[in-house]
Formats: C-alpha cells, structure tokens, sequence
C-alpha cells in the first residue's frame, strides 16, 4: 500500500497478494533482510511466516492488534511518526515544537511496546520525514536528529528523493533529486542516523564510504 502523500489504502487481500508472493521469492532466492512495510497485521504475520524479519510501520502499531501481533511475532519493529493519513497528513501540519513532540509520540509508542511484550532492543525509530511535516519542519528535524538518540534506540531516516528534496532544488523533479537525497543521507548519518531508507543505492553507498573513511 503507498504511503505517499495523498495515496488511498488498499483492501487486505490486496495487499497480501501483493506483497506475500514477492517476499517468498526473496526470501527463497536471496540471504538479505527482508522488511515489511505494512500497518495491517494479518499483513504482518503472513510477511514474517513468508520471510520477513523487520515490521515497518508508518502508522506505528496504532491498529487494533498491531502491538500484540508484533510482539507475538518477535521481531525488529520500525516505528515511524506521521501526523494524520496518508490522505490527510500535509494538510497544514502543526507542532509546538517538532522534535519535542516526536519525542513524546516516541516515548508513549515505546511503552506501549514494552507493555505487550516487545523488547526494547528490537525498537527502530523513524522520525518520519515528509509525513505530516512542512519544508520547515523537515529542516529543523534534520538538523537537530541527534536528539533522538536520547532514546538510545536504532534511528532511521527516509529522506531520498523526499518533496523537500525537490523544493530545496528549485521544484526539481523525482529523477533530479539524486545528489540532493545523497546529500541528505549523509547529513543524516553525521546527525546520527544509524539506517538510511534510499533509492539510490550505489550513490549512497559510495558517499557514505567516503564519510566513513575520514570520520
């Protein structure tokens, strides 16, 4: 199911018929990790039965049965803030303060887990850019990401390619964006990214062996 900025949900049949078939070929043909993108948990379970190992959740387990189906499953979950749905979320964004307020979210989702039984180290945290958030937004979280590792939890940040990319480049379009999310991954990762989500793989990789090759 997309989660970009205006997409409608999929039934979930759909979405099993979509994904399922794809991760058991993964999964049967390749040793990488496999992560399931999904807010459903019939969804979740059926991924993990076909080889997933990581639960990515854009809506944070927020629906009736998430937590408990993680915590059955035990495996890596991503937490991921939004403000709103995916159909509602970029229709005027509000924070007192951005980053203190996906902290507090953070802070209650992350109990919430441990209440059901979902260890604390298998928690990765994604601020969630570009979800809910404006231009502004997304500039003060980028800059200040280093405030979530007070929660000494995996960080992730999604940046490649992002609306933000492009409004920064002058309205570029999704295919001009290459430089700028490669840029933003490593700002990212100085920040104290520990995973970067991208598209550019390659790009990615390199720059960020150069970074670490200095650091």
């Amino acid at each position: 199911e997309s989660t970009r900025p205006g997409a409608q949900s999929v039934s979930i049949s759909d979405e099993i018929n979509r994904v399922i078939p794809v991760i058991e070929a993964l999964h049967h043909s390749t040793n990488v990790i496999i992560s399931i993108d999904t807010s459903k948990p019939e969804v979740m379970k059926l991924a993990v039965e076909a080889g997933a190992s990581i639960v990515n959740d854009v809506c944070a387990l927020s629906a009736d049965s998430a937590l408990e189906t993680v915590a059955r499953l035990n495996v890596d979950v991503c937490l991921m803030h939004m403000q709103g749905n995916p159909r509602t979320m970029q229709k005027d964004p509000t924070y007192n303060d951005v980053v203190d307020d996906i902290k507090d979210f953070f802070s209650q989702k992350i109990e919430a887990c441990i209440e059901v039984g979902i260890a604390e180290d298998k928690i990765i945290l994604d601020p969630g850019f570009g979800f809910g958030k404006t231009l502004d937004h997304n500039l003060e979280m980028l800059k200040r990401f280093n405030e979530f590792k007070s929660f000494g939890l995996p960080l992730l940040a999604g940046l490649s390619r992002k609306s933000m990319i492009g409004t920064l480049l002058d309205d570029r379009n999704v295919g001009g964006r290459v430089s700028g999310s490669v840029t933003a991954a490593i700002i990212a990762v100085q920040n104290g990214a520990d995973i970067v989500r991208v598209h550019d793989v390659l790009e990615t990789k390199d720059a960020l062996t150069i970074l670490g090759g200095v650091s």
